[in-house]
C-alpha cells in the first residue's frame, strides 16, 4: 500500500512540533496538522518553564550533583507512586537531553532564572527567555525550515483505520489522508465541559468558577479519537488546578505574601506563597474545598503590584488582581467581604470566629517578632491584620491549567488498548497521554518537559517503525 506520509502529527503545540521535527530528522515524510491558525498550542501561552535534570544550565548555576535518580525519587514520592514508573523514569532520563536539544535549536535558558519550581530544594525549573512563546517560536522556525507539510486551521475529525483496526491516517471533513503512523498531540480537554465532568470532576464541581488557561483548541478531540480507535484511558480526576478568587477570568499564579489564608475552621494551613504546583491540592483538602484570603484596611489601601512579578505581568502571562483599584471593584461587587470586626467577617464567610481571632492575633504577633512561627513564610512579605475594616475573599482551586487523564501509553508512546496491547500505527505525546502526570504536579515545567520529551520519543519511534531512513539528521 502506498501512503501519503510516513507520519502524521495531529496538533502543533510543543509536543506536536517536537514530534514532527524529530520524525523528520529520523527520516520520515511528515505532515503536521493544527486546528488553530498558528502553531504553538498551550506551550506558547505558558511561562516557558521546562523541568529537568541534570543540565548544562544547572552546572552553569553551580549545581553539580543533581541526577536522574534524584529527580525520579522526588517525582515518584510526591505522587505516592500513583503514576507509571517506567514512563516517569524515561521522562527523568530524557528531560536533561530534551533541554539540551532545545538549547541547540536556539532556545535560551538563563542560569540566573533557574529555580526550585516545586517543593524540592533543588533548582530544576528552567525558564526560557521569552517565556513559552520563546520556545514555540524556535520550534515553529525549525518546522518551517524542514520539508514538513504543515496545515493550519485544519481540524482532524477522525482517525482512519484499516480492516484490522490499525490506524493508517486521518479524516479531514470527509477526505482521508493516509500515513503509516499517526501521533496524537492534541493537548487536553480543559475547554470541554462534558469531558471535565466525566474525567476531571474535581475541576468541574466549581461550576461558573471553572475555566481553562490552555489553548482554545484543547477540547479533547484526541482523547475521543483515540478511544474510538480502541484506546484505553489512564488516570481519573487528575490535572493541575490553580487557585483563584474568581474576580476575573485572568491568570494570577502568584499572590502577594501579605494575604493570610484561613480555612473554615479559622486556621492558617499553609505558607501563602507556596508554589502553585501543590497549592491547589492543599486548598482542595480543606473543609468545604475552598478557603479565604484575609487582610485589613491598611493592606487594601497600599496594595500595589509586586516587583518580583513585573516581568510576567509585562509579558501578559499573569494578571495582578491584588491591587487597590481591583480590590475596590470586587468589594463593590460583593466578591470581597467587608466587616468592621474579625468576628463579623468570620460570620459572613462561615468561619469559626473565635479561632479566626486567635489565628490573626498570633499572626500579628509573629509579624512583630519578624518570624512566621507557624509556616516559615518570608517575614519580609508579611503585613499585620490590625486596621478595620477587615476583608475576606473566597479562594477556590478552579482554573484548569492542564488535564492529566489521557490515552494509556507505554514508555515508547505507543497507545495501548484495554488489554495493554499497542494499537498498530497509533502514538501520542504531551497532555493527551495519561500515566505520567499524577495527582501532584511536581513543579513548574512538568507539563512542558512531558510535551518535549515524549514528543521527541513519539516522533523517533513512529519514524523508525515506519521504516523511515532517508532524511536522518543528528538529534
Amino acid at each position: 500500500m502506498t501512503f501519503d506520509y510516513d507520519v502524521i502529527v495531529i496538533g502543533g503545540g510543543g509536543a506536536g512540533m517536537a514530534a514532527a521535527i524529530t520524525a523528520h530528522d529520523s527520516g520520515a515524510r511528515v505532515a503536521l496538522l493544527e486546528a488553530a491558525e498558528q502553531l504553538g498550542g498551550s506551550t506558547a501561552l505558558s511561562g516557558g518553564v521546562v523541568y529537568g535534570a541534570p543540565t548544562s544550565v544547572q552546572r552553569a548555576a553551580g549545581i553539580e550533583d543533581d541526577s536522574v535518580d534524584a529527580m525520579y525519587e522526588y517525582y515518584m514520592t510526591l505522587n505516592q507512586y500513583k503514576v507509571e514508573p517506567a514512563i516517569v523514569r524515561r521522562l527523568c532520563e530524557l528531560s536533561g537531553p530534551a533541554i539540551e536539544w532545545l538549547i541547540r535549536l536556539g532556545v535560551e535558558f538563563d542560569p540566573a532564572e533557574l529555580y526550585a519550581s516545586g517543593v524540592e530544594s533543588v533548582a530544576r525549573g528552567h525558564k526560557a527567555t521569552g517565556n513559552g512563546a520563546g520556545i514555540t517560536e524556535v520550534l515553529d522556525r525549525e518546522v518551517s525550515c524542514r520539508e514538513i507539510d504543515v496545515s493550519r486551521g485544519c481540524r482532524v475529525t477522525a482517525l482512519h483505520t484499516d480492516e484490522d483496526g490499525a490506524v493508517r491516517g486521518v479524516k479531514l471533513d470527509g477526505d482521508t489522508v493516509t500515513a503509516r503512523n499517526v501521533i496524537i498531540a492534541t493537548g487536553g480537554f480543559g475547554h470541554n465541559k462534558l469531558l471535565l465532568n466525566r474525567h476531571y470532576p474535581e475541576a468541574a464541581q466549581h461550576g461558573d468558577w471553572t475555566w481553562a488557561i490552555t489553548a482554545k483548541t484543547c477540547t479533547g478531540d484526541g482523547l475521543l479519537m483515540g478511544q474510538e480507535a480502541g484506546a484505553d484511558i489512564a488516570g481519573h480526576n487528575r490535572g493541575l488546578l490553580l487557585t483563584t478568587p474568581g474576580f476575573y477570568r485572568d491568570l494570577e499564579v502568584f499572590v502577594p505574601g501579605w494575604l493570610v489564608y484561613v480555612n473554615r475552621e479559622g486556621r492558617r494551613f499553609i505558607d501563602e506563597t507556596t508554589e502553585y504546583a501543590v497549592m491547589s491540592g492543599v486548598v482542595k483538602d480543606q473543609l468545604g474545598g475552598s478557603v479565604f484570603a484575609v487582610f485589613d484596611e491598611t493592606a487594601r489601601a497600599t496594595a500595589v503590584p509586586e516587583p518580583r512579578y513585573a516581568d510576567a505581568h509585562k509579558a501578559g502571562i499573569i494578571t495582578l488582581n491584588w491591587v487597590t483599584d481591583k480590590i475596590d471593584e470586587q468589594i463593590a461587587k460583593g466578591k470581597v467581604m467587608k466587616a468592621d470586626t474579625l468576628a463579623e467577617l468570620a460570620d459572613m464567610a462561615g468561619v469559626e470566629r473565635n479561632t479566626l481571632e486567635t489565628t490573626i492575633s498570633r499572626y500579628n504577633s509573629d509579624y512583630e517578632k519578624g518570624e512566621d512561627s507557624k509556616f516559615r513564610k518570608d517575614a519580609s512579605l508579611m503585613k499585620p491584620v490590625l486596621q478595620p475594616p477587615f476583608y475576606a475573599a473566597e479562594i477556590r482551586p478552579a482554573i484548569v491549567c492542564l488535564t492529566s487523564t489521557g490515552l494509556r501509553v507505554d514508555e515508547a508512546m505507543h497507545v495501548l488498548d484495554s488489554a495493554d496491547q499497542p494499537i498498530s500505527g497509533l502514538y501520542s505525546a504531551g497532555e493527551v497521554s495519561g500515566g505520567v502526570l499524577g495527582d501532584r504536579y511536581i513543579g513548574g515545567g512538568n507539563s512542558i518537559a512531558n510535551a518535549i520529551v515524549f514528543g521527541r520519543v513519539a516522533g523517533e519511534q513512529a519514524a523508525r517503525e515506519a521504516g523511515a531512513t532517508a532524511n536522518r539528521k543528528p538529534a
